[in-house]
């Protein structure tokens, strides 16, 4: 499989301090796309890749917002500074105005998915709301505990790639996605 140039994954490394590692291209490409098919206003929670991937001219990428702590991103007029440890810090003109929220914490434990839960409940719509998440298979039960809707959350056949991560996620979604239901080329399946 040949990958497309990712633009955002040539001009930014990734900053072990802050706990970043990239999805692949193909990864990011996927993603971006089930957003497409999916959602119409979009919270990227410490997601960059993802944000900066959603093509300008998309009416999508006008909608999308980017919540993250590293403030290399903070000219960019949809950027949030947002520190998981404070989620009722987010702005208020934001709560209840997103249709999905894409969460990939710099962690796995059920703390900082309480804190990101917290924050999914804020910005997303009254009753309502997509959730695409990533981390590891043993966190499944979890999730379903800690996000809005959580009952619903079921890992996807799609498995992203993230090639400096030294453990393999699955994708969450509590919705039947549209693209992200065909397993990644890029990950062996489990025998």
């Amino acid at each position: 499989m040949t990958e497309k140039p990712n633009g955002f994954l040539k001009r930014h490394p990734e900053k072990a301090e802050h706990n970043q590692y990239w999805y692949s291209a193909h990864t990011i490409e996927k993603v971006v796309e089930e957003l497409a098919a999916s959602a119409t206003r979009v919270a990227c929670l410490s997601t960059p890749s993802i944000y900066f991937s959603i093509p300008r001219d998309s009416p999508l990428r006008s909608e999308a917002w980017l919540f993250d702590f590293d403030e290399q991103w903070a000219s960019d007029p949809h950027f949030v500074r947002y520190d998981f440890n404070i989620p009722e810090e987010l702005p208020v003109h934001l709560h209840g105005t997103f249709d999905c929220v894409v969460i990939d914490p710099p962690f796995i434990t059920r703390e900082v998915w309480d804190k990101y839960a917290q924050a999914a409940r804020l910005l997303l719509q009254p009753g309502a709301g997509k959730i695409v998440a990533t981390t590891v298979a043993e966190n499944a039960a979890m999730l379903t505990e800690v996000l809005p809707g959580g009952q619903d959350v079921r890992p996807t056949p799609f498995r992203p790639s993230i090639p400096h991560l030294i453990y393999q996620y699955n994708l969450f979604t509590n919705f039947p996605p549209a693209v992200l239901c065909h397993p990644n080329p890029e990950i062996p399946p489990d025998d």
